[in-house]
């Protein structure tokens, strides 16, 4: 009997469940394909290899590299981590979340088991014992921002487009952005979280977020003499990247983006709330703070008002304690709307107009966003 008959012959909420079984089935014998582990003399390498999906990531992906990280992290004979993607477009676009929801609207434990190990995945790579680096070569965001940002190095070109845009989809800026993000120079990180503003090339160096900039062109030799170490350490690392970064001299010159607002950043988004914040912008009535003021009016009230207390939490919490929030958020995110119609207004229907539920930040209140703080009955455990 094939898939379709039975897809046509059952009842909306049951089909949904068999192609979701249906996917995962496949997503599972092709997770060798996905992502391509190697040991390189004595590196290990891992490919991200979905290039027509813009490399997202997937919960197969993550179970094929989570049991491999923890072996190389133990391997003595494993110096190091290098991380990088086919395509040349994407590092990584992010994660698959348009399964996610799918998952979510008919209560199937993938939106559950992919946020968890997603983040045990993350932590796994901020608390590696050995050098991390990876190429973010391309789009990276969301999930690709998880499998980089927390690694100690981070190599960008001049084709890298960075961005945190998970307020426009009704989530929050996750995989550790509550850690990495409220670090930041001044208030960049959350002017990044609320926006969801694109750096690219050059400007990921100068925010903070890439370690190193070199050209792309000169990955396959940097790569090359990373694994050529005897024994890698973050010293022999470090400086072998400083050196490509030093000598690349694509776009020395070109100052960051942000470099006549950053004043402007830190002062504007200092409030302590995005009712303040959003008070400020207008009471400035610059160009500028006008059409930051415009971009938060698109986006979701209740994902801004949570990853404001986020970033405030995330600043003075540990590396776990931010994931084990994040979780929490997640599931938070999984029981409410505008998640679900952030992601069909931008990746089903792409008609980016979506409805949120409430509308206004006066309508989203106190207690709407401790739902998504509390404890659950199967919290993250990392």
């Amino acid at each position: 009997m094939s898939l379709q008959f039975v897809l046509t012959r059952a009842a909306p909420a049951r089909r949904s469940r068999l192609l979701l079984r249906h996917l995962r089935a496949m997503s599972s014998s092709t997770a060798a394909d996905e992502v391509i582990l190697e040991k390189n003399k004595n590196a290990g390498v891992i490919t991200l290899n979905r290039p027509k999906a813009l490399n997202a990531l997937n919960l197969s992906m993550i179970r094929t590299i989570y049991p491999k990280l923890q072996e190389w992290n133990t391997d003595p004979g494993t110096s190091m981590v290098i991380i990088k993607a086919a395509g040349g477009k994407a590092f990584c676009a992010g994660g698959d979340i348009k399964a996610v929801t799918d998952a979510g609207k008919v209560g199937d434990s993938l939106a559950v088991n992919f946020f968890r190990e997603e983040y045990i995945l993350n932590h796994a790579i901020g608390t590696l014992k050995k050098p991390y680096v990876a190429f973010i070569h391309g789009i990276t965001m969301g999930g690709g921002v998880g499998l980089s940002v927390h690694g100690k190095f981070r190599v960008a070109t001049e084709k890298t487009l960075f961005a945190m845009p998970e307020t426009a989809i009704g989530l929050f800026p996750d995989v550790g952005g509550g850690y990495f993000l409220p670090r930041l120079p001044g208030k960049l990180g959350l002017y990044l979280a609320l926006t969801g503003y694109r750096l690219k090339g050059r400007d990921v160096h100068h925010a903070g977020v890439a370690t190193h900039f070199i050209e792309s062109e000169k990955l396959p030799q940097l790569e090359e003499e990373l694994v050529g170490l005897s024994a890698a350490d973050d010293n022999s690392v470090g400086q072998i990247l400083d050196r490509y970064h030093s000598q690349c001299k694509l776009d020395a010159d070109k100052p960051f983006s942000l470099i006549d607002h950053r004043g402007d950043i830190d002062r504007l988004f200092g409030g302590e709330s995005v009712e303040q914040i959003l008070l400020d912008l207008e009471k400035e009535g610059s160009e500028w703070s006008l059409q930051q003021l415009e971009t938060l009016k698109k986006m979701s009230p209740t994902s801004m008002k949570i990853t404001h207390r986020q970033l405030v939490k995330g600043k003075q919490a540990s590396f776990s304690d931010v994931f084990l929030m994040e979780y929490r958020m997640s599931q938070g995110c999984i029981r409410g709307h505008d998640f679900y119609e952030g992601v069909r207004a931008v990746l089903v229907d792409k008609d980016h107009t979506p409805k949120w539920k409430p509308d206004t930040l006066k309508g989203v209140t106190l207690d709407m966003v401790d739902e998504h703080f509390k404890p659950l009955p199967n919290d993250l455990k990392l």
